[in-house]
C-alpha cells in the first residue's frame, strides 16, 4: 500500500511538473520590460460642454436654428388658426354662397394642416440631423485633442458625467481645466487665423 501511495505521489510530482512547463512555454513570465503602467484620468463632460469655446458655439447655433424654425413654424400655425376660426364663423353665419364652396375651403384648411404638420415633422428630423452631425464633430474634435495630448501621459482617458462613474479619484486625475484650456487656446487660434 505505501508503494502504490509514493508511485501516486511521484506521478502526481512529475504530472504537476509537465503542467507547469507547459504553462511557462505558453505564457511567458512577465519581466519589468514587459509590464505596462497604466496612467488613468478623467474629463468632466458636463463641465467641458459649459466651459469651451467651440462647444458653446456649436449650441448657440442650434439653439438660433431650432428658434428660427419654431418661430417660423408658429407665424404659420397662427395664420392657419385663424384661418379655420374665419372658416368657422363663416359656416356659422351661412357665410358661403354653395355647400361646393364651404366643401372646397374645408379641402384647402385639411391640406392645409396636413403640409403644416409634415412641415413640423421635416424641421424636427433635419434638427435631430443636425444635431447628430454638431454632435459628432465636437465629439471628433475633443477625441483628437485627447488622443494627442495622451501620448506619453496617460494609456486611459476616462469620460465623467455628472459625477456619474467615478466614486473616487486620487487628485491630480480629473484633468477637465487643463483640457478645457487647451482646448479653448487652440480653438482661439483657429478662429483668429480663419478670421471668423
Amino acid at each position: 500500500m505505501k508503494r502504490i501511495l509514493c508511485s501516486f505521489a511521484v506521478a502526481a510530482a512529475i504530472l504537476s511538473s509537465c503542467q507547469q512547463q507547459q504553462q511557462a512555454s505558453v505564457a511567458p513570465a512577465a519581466t519589468p520590460d514587459s509590464l505596462v503602467t497604466t496612467s488613468i484620468a478623467y474629463v468632466n463632460t458636463d463641465s467641458l460642454l459649459s466651459q469651451y469655446e467651440y462647444a458653446k458655439k456649436l449650441n448657440d447655433k442650434l439653439n438660433d436654428k431650432a428658434e428660427s424654425a419654431r418661430a417660423d413654424l408658429n407665424q404659420q400655425a397662427r395664420v392657419f388658426q385663424q384661418e379655420v376660426a374665419e372658416f368657422q364663423r363663416k359656416v356659422q353665419n351661412n357665410g358661403f354662397l354653395s355647400v361646393e364652396r364651404a366643401q372646397k375651403e374645408q379641402n384647402r384648411l385639411q391640406k392645409a394642416e396636413q403640409d403644416l404638420q409634415q412641415k413640423n415633422d421635416r424641421l424636427s428630423a433635419e434638427f435631430m440631423q443636425e444635431q447628430a452631425r454638431l454632435s459628432a464633430e465636437l465629439q471628433d474634435t475633443v477625441h483628437n485633442f485627447l488622443a494627442e495630448y495622451a501620448k506619453g501621459r496617460y494609456t486611459l482617458i476616462l469620460s465623467n458625467n455628472m459625477g456619474d462613474n467615478v466614486l473616487f479619484a486620487a487628485p491630480g486625475v480629473d484633468i477637465t481645466p487643463i483640457v478645457v484650456k487647451a482646448l479653448n487656446e487652440r480653438y482661439a487660434k483657429a478662429t483668429a487665423k480663419s478670421g471668423k
